[in-house]
């Protein structure tokens, strides 16, 4: 067997539109690491990892890629606003690079890589080209990571202005981020919450169960009422024993 129910042609003929629709979803967790070394991933097309990240975007048709870094450029002020150009240019070997002009008390600034980028900005950058490449849906893990609380607070809003002209793409995020969760236009229904439950199977092992923010009446009043999904959200999903964990003598 190496073709689900789903995936064979000939079976799938009277649902070919859910097999399809399948197909277009993406997930991304870049691995900052991976970018800067591509090395680790040769051979690999389209890794939801980083892997040849760079090598999608020096693919990329110049005029689509010039458009889109500057999209990316535009939103990134938000957490870089020290950053004034990106480009990309391979080297000596072929390799491709990214590049980013920041602006400092030297008058021209100075030119740094993907080397010299912090994992936070270079996680951001990939995954921003990640929403602008393609059509269907996107999954993105924990894009908070590395990054200062006061920026998460702000990628709800990158997300939105570099898909300003396509927003008929869906975006997926999973998170534990309440700074992420903070910003006001994120609605009841657009919130899962994935809490751990102690029975409720069959078998009584402990699970998980999967909520919409607007069918649980305490989640959606309190929203009405002023509070952020982080506040709501985070505090109904966490572990009932969690403060066990400080107790752990091994």
């Amino acid at each position: 067997m190496y073709q689900t129910h789903l995936e064979q042609v000939i079976a799938n003929q009277k649902f070919r539109q859910v097999a399809e629709f399948f197909q277009l979803v993406h997930y991304y967790h870049l691995v900052p690491q991976l970018v800067r070394d591509p090395d680790r991933s040769i051979g690999r097309r389209s890794d939801p990892f980083g892997g040849d990240f760079l090598e999608q975007v020096w693919s990329t048709n110049k005029k689509t890629q010039g458009s889109r870094l500057n999209r990316i450029l535009k939103a990134l002020k938000v957490a870089v606003p020290q950053l004034s150009e990106l480009k990309v240019e391979k080297d000596a070997r072929g390799a491709p690079h990214l590049y980013g002009k920041y602006e400092h008390w030297r008058a021209k600034g100075a030119w740094l890589t993907e080397v010299d980028f912090s994992d936070g900005t270079l996680r951001l950058m990939a995954l921003l080209w990640a929403l602008l490449d393609g059509s269907g849906p996107v999954l993105l893990e924990e894009p908070e990571l590395s990054l200062h609380p006061e920026v998460v607070r702000h990628i709800p809003q990158m997300i939105t202005r570099v898909q300003r002209q396509r927003q008929e793409r869906q975006v997926l995020i999973s998170t534990h981020s309440s700074e992420l969760l903070g910003d006001e236009g994120i609605a009841a229904d657009e919130i899962f919450m994935f809490t751990p439950v102690a029975e409720g199977t069959r078998t009584g092992a402990k699970g998980t169960r999967v909520g919409v923010g607007a069918d649980v009446e305490v989640v959606r009043q309190l929203l009405e009422s002023g509070l952020s999904a982080g506040e709501v959200a985070i505090e109904r999903t966490r572990p009932r024993d969690v403060r066990q964990l400080s107790l752990f003598e091994g």
